[in-house]
């Protein structure tokens, strides 16, 4: 199993400028690169605190130069708000940038807020989110390409620039439990992000629920998720942890279910009603704990939906920088070997 990093760059109180929490992605990319992760991931969220990467292309360009070796990409681009040709060109643009080292990662996005502030009906989502999928396709992987349906019409076109990586890899947002979200993916041969809420202990592994859409002899796609990381040095500290991971739960469940409290930008924490205890939160939604607790919580993430990747989330709620880079240390260092 590889891993990666995860980044939204979150300012939970609103008190950061974007220069300093930038600043922060930075220093985070770089010790990536240099500590042997994969790939680095940004978010791609608008208009609250809950994340400062409204423009995550902008600034994978920026680490593209700043980087050499670690592979980047948006994880995701909501389709919906976007065309897909523009989309398509920043794409091929960052990939030239990076020297053909571009990672796709594509969704429809799920905060009403978002969609509010951008004019933009949901109800036209699913018909518009499929097309746009189709331009993408058509405008990574092919020098000319055409494209008519009914939310998009494109005549014979050339994407200037050409990307380097013809296609470069895609993944795409999955409910593992649903079949034509997979198919979505398999039948176009791209990978599979999935599993980033649900318990680990009710993870549904894709291969499994449907092999059908995984032949033998067809495309080896990957399947990645996501969780909070924190490698700690003692379970009293790794408990500690579980305030910041709150935060993050708290906002992204208020964002996603459409009850969000928002002040001038700034998202109000609320409890949730339903929310676990700190015990359950740690044995079954996150990956926060000593290496020996880590390596157990990776274990049953890769058998329970057959990842073969993972990125972490290292960055999260109120967490310090030297904290985050003490996490990233320990986990390159006391966890990842295991996986090799």
């Amino acid at each position: 199993m590889q891993f990666g990093v995860f980044l939204t760059i979150p300012s939970p109180d609103g008190d950061q400028t974007a220069q300093a929490l930038y600043a922060r992605a930075f220093a985070i990319a770089e010790e990536a690169e240099a500590l042997g992760f994969s790939k680095l991931w940004l978010a791609e969220h608008h208009f609250t605190n809950y994340a400062t990467s409204a423009r995550p292309l902008q600034l994978l360009s920026h680490l593209a130069a700043r980087t050499q070796q670690i592979r980047l990409g948006p994880a995701i681009i909501p389709i919906p708000l976007h065309h897909p040709l523009v989309v398509a060109e920043e794409l091929a643009t960052l990939d030239v940038l990076s020297g053909g080292r571009l990672e796709v990662g594509l969704g429809k996005g799920y905060a009403q807020y978002q969609y509010d502030r951008l004019g933009i009906d949901r109800a036209r989502d699913q018909g518009r989110f499929l097309e746009a999928l189709d331009v993408l396709q058509g405008a990574l992987s092919q020098p000319l390409f055409h494209y008519d349906g009914k939310e998009f019409r494109v005549p014979k076109t050339r994407l200037v620039p050409q990307p380097i990586q013809r296609p470069p890899p895609v993944w795409l947002v999955v409910n593992t439990t649903e079949e034509q979200t997979v198919a979505q993916a398999t039948q176009r041969g791209w990978n599979l992000f999935t599993g980033v809420l649900e318990p680990i202990s009710r993870m549904t592994n894709p291969r499994l629920a449907w092999p059908h859409l995984f032949p033998a002899g067809g495309p080896a796609l990957q399947v990645g998720t996501q969780r909070p990381v924190y490698v700690a040095e003692t379970e009293a500290e790794a408990r500690a942890m579980v305030e910041h991971v709150r935060w993050n739960a708290r906002i992204s469940v208020a964002l996603r279910h459409r009850f969000e409290a928002v002040q001038d930008g700034i998202m109000v924490e609320q409890p949730l009603p339903w929310e676990p205890d700190t015990d359950t939160i740690l044995d079954d939604f996150v990956v926060i704990g000593t290496p020996e607790t880590c390596i157990r919580q990776l274990r049953r993430i890769q058998e329970g939906v057959g990842a073969t990747y993972f990125s972490c989330s290292f960055w999260f709620g109120r967490l310090d920088q030297a904290a985050v880079l003490r996490s990233m240390r320990r986990f390159a260092r006391d966890v990842a070997p295991a996986f090799r």
